[in-house]
């Protein structure tokens, strides 16, 4: 018997985590398989619908918007298959990144990297982009070896470096442009351990430093607190072990109190209070002590992040990344702003898929955000200019005025991502307002 869910004139409407994105579709339907879901993409068509599929809502885009059928993943979830001799695992799109990663461990088995949350579902965090930091190891999609697309004629394509390579090339962050992915194989290997290292820092020490602590590193990112010159790095390199994850109590108090409990009381008052920001912000700055533990990957790479916030993020040629930092410090200092979250460094190495933020480039990431509530447009502005300034790329699934004139200046391979949308998707079923503006008509 078909468990597909379908609810039609939905009277609450469909909002993003940070709930700056609200739509509302016709109707949702939560196929339960592949098949359910080519006849609801089928049935669209005839009723002249507009589909979207969605995740977890953690982009802070209108990626997934939609006035048409949305498309919920909730019954298309779990392992398909391990293949041990391939080391590879086979998952449903709509999978949660934490269960895929606990159920891997559970089987002595790990991702290579991963982003630092584990909220999104497998076929959202991929499709937008989603990436932790790494010296080698790249993007959550750069680890895809195959996928499962549902496109706009129904049919079902395997894609694979083998078979239809030219929309695997694409379709590993396709943006939802290229159809529905229903189910994704990724590279996994032994499971290992991580030590990381958290370690304050001041910001002319790190940027000072910044090559050397990539070069050293497997794993290098920092946070800068804005109104400081302190920050705070995290070093995770693999290791021999023992496992020693943190204490029960002292984890708690670094990632529960201080990162999400104070954090989230103190952005509060900031909100309420501007003029008090700087003076939290050097408080917070030195609340974070130095502190090394030994996990499997996942219990290292994600934590928690219950404070909301809206985030923008670009993407640098990696040898631009101090540079475009100082003159966010600088524009920050000389500016009436008052900026409560810190703001985040990460890096990739090149990537050879087409609209990947690194595709082609060794890459340095840097992130703004401010909480949610507070009125962000006037610090995402500025700091844009200064990201666009050195031919920046804006994450799929962050916030950005960026368009499909610009995006065609920034990717070598834009134009074959177009032409790919074109002939898979002619009339534009899988369109929304957000892709008519980063990919256009």
């Amino acid at each position: 018997m078909s468990r597909t869910s379908v609810t039609s004139g939905t009277s609450s409407p469909w909002r993003n985590w940070a709930g700056n994105v609200t739509a509302r579709p016709v109707r949702e339907v939560s196929p339960a398989s592949t098949e359910e879901l080519v006849d609801a993409v089928r049935r669209a068509a005839e009723d002249g619908l507009k589909v979207k599929a969605v995740g977890t809502g953690h982009s802070f885009t209108a990626a997934a918007a939609t006035d048409g059928v949305l498309i919920r993943p909730d019954l298309l979830t779990g392992i398909r298959e391990i293949d041990r001799t391939a080391m590879t695992v086979t998952v449903e799109a709509g999978t949660p990144l934490k269960r895929l990663n606990t159920a891997l461990a559970r089987e002595g088995l790990s991702l290579a990297n991963m982003g630092d949350i584990m909220d999104q579902t497998v076929a959202g965090a991929t499709s937008t982009g989603t990436h932790g930091t790494g010296r080698d190891s790249a993007s959550i999609a750069a680890q895809i070896k195959a996928l499962e697309l549902v496109t706009a004629d129904g049919s079902v394509l395997t894609c694979s470096e083998k078979e239809n390579p030219e929309i695997f090339a694409a379709a590993r962050i396709g943006l939802g442009a290229l159809g529905v992915v229903t189910a994704i194989t990724f590279t996994v290997e032994p499971v290992f351990l991580l030590t990381a290292r958290e370690e304050p820092m001041t910001f002319d020490k790190v940027t000072a430093e910044f090559d050397a602590l990539f070069a050293e590193n497997e794993h290098f990112e920092f946070y800068w607190f804005p109104h400081t010159g302190n920050c705070n790095t995290k070093r995770n390199n693999r290791s021999a072990g023992p496992a020693a994850p943190p204490g029960q109590i002292g984890g708690w108090i670094e990632d529960e109190l201080l990162s999400n409990g104070v954090f989230q009381l103190a952005c509060s008052v900031g909100r309420a209070v501007p003029a008090t920001i700087p003076a939290i912000a050097r408080i917070s700055s030195r609340a974070l002590s130095a502190r090394t533990y030994t996990d499997i990957p996942y219990k290292v790479f994600t934590s928690p992040r219950r404070v909301r916030f809206v985030e923008m993020e670009y993407a640098l040629p990696r040898e631009a990344a101090v540079g475009a930092l100082r003159e966010v410090r600088a524009m920050i200092e000389r500016s009436p702003l008052r900026v409560s979250f810190p703001v985040e460094v990460r890096t990739a190495p090149a990537d050879d898929i087409a609209l990947s933020t690194a595709s082609g480039r060794e890459t340095a990431y840097i992130a703004v955000h401010l909480y949610r509530g507070t009125p962000y447009q006037s610090y995402f502005t500025a700091v844009e200019r200064l990201m666009t300034a050195h031919g920046g790329r804006p994450h799929w699934g962050k916030v950005h005025t960026r368009d499909a004139e610009y995006f065609s200046e920034v990717y070598p391979r834009f134009g074959e991502f177009t032409a790919l949308r074109e002939r898979l998707d002619p009339e534009r079923l899988f369109a929304n307002d957000y892709l008519r503006r980063v990919l256009g008509d």
